[in-house]
């Protein structure tokens, strides 16, 4: 019998790179998937769980100095070259591509990230950007303790699936790189190679979002670097790389006030 003859027709919402709010502060390149800052679309605040999704080019010897957050549970994908993290918990150390990052900032924390790695490593100083994508969902409660975790996952990422980076729900409890303290929650990865095909999850709310290189999307069409997609009753449908590709996948079971 199909098992989805009751449900509703997903509903496909594409989001080109053009479209998304630009923050240039000169070391700065910044792309707002959703209302960031003193950006602001009542109509696009967020999707599902998901509140930020910032696509950040930050020049080398420059960065975000310490800032507090609070009440985030707040993951961040390195794509290319390298980010130092350090917070008010004692946790410091270099994000690059392939490591899983979280950190739940809880009752309170303050943390920087900067892209001068060579302070902590000692090799010498370096010019590259480093491009990152960082993404903030609403924790399952407020108020508490502040937490880090990081795991390196490079050599999974290298089999072309898609691969659960982080993520709360029971069912990832195995296999998950992270953990997040959300439990309708999950992100998932892949490193997809030419025509490399994978099926995202069943979900009433999945976010894609195309990191690097060109996919087409079941249903959807083409999609390049920067677009993204928002689904609604998500049904699995299958993701083809045209050359190689990176994608970045939430799967949500629940949205804000529900």
């Amino acid at each position: 019998m199909d098992t989805r003859q009751n449900r509703s027709v997903p509903t496909t919402d594409v989001r080109p790179a053009s479209d998304r709010f630009a923050t240039d502060w000169g070391w700065l390149d910044s792309r707002h998937s959703f209302s960031f800052g003193h950006h602001y679309d009542p109509r696009n605040t967020h999707f599902g769980l998901l509140l930020v999704s910032n696509d950040d080019r930050v020049r080398a010897g420059t960065g975000f100095e310490t800032h507090p957050h609070r009440d985030m549970e707040i993951v961040t994908w390195v794509l290319e070259g390298s980010l130092v993290h350090q917070d008010s918990t004692g946790h410091s150390g270099v994000i690059y591509p392939g490591l899983a990052q979280r950190m739940s900032a809880g009752a309170g924390i303050q943390h920087s990230e900067k892209n001068d790695s060579w302070t902590l490593s000692g090799e010498p100083e370096h010019a590259e950007d480093v491009h990152f994508i960082q993404m903030w969902v609403l924790p399952d409660e407020r108020g508490a303790s502040p937490g880090y975790e990081q795991l390196d996952i490079g050599d999974e990422l290298g089999s072309g699936g898609l691969i659960t980076v982080a993520s709360g729900m029971a069912k990832h409890a195995d296999d998950r790189a992270i953990s997040i303290r959300q439990k309708d929650a999950a992100l998932h990865s892949a490193r997809l190679p030419d025509a490399g095909v994978v099926s995202l999850p069943d979900a009433p709310f999945v976010h894609l979002y195309v990191a690097r290189g060109s996919v087409e999307l079941e249903g959807a069409g083409g999609l390049q670097a920067g677009d993204s997609v928002r689904i609604t009753g998500s049904e699995g449908q299958l993701v083809r790389a045209h050359g190689s590709a990176e994608i970045l996948v939430w799967e949500m079971h629940a949205g804000i006030g529900a």
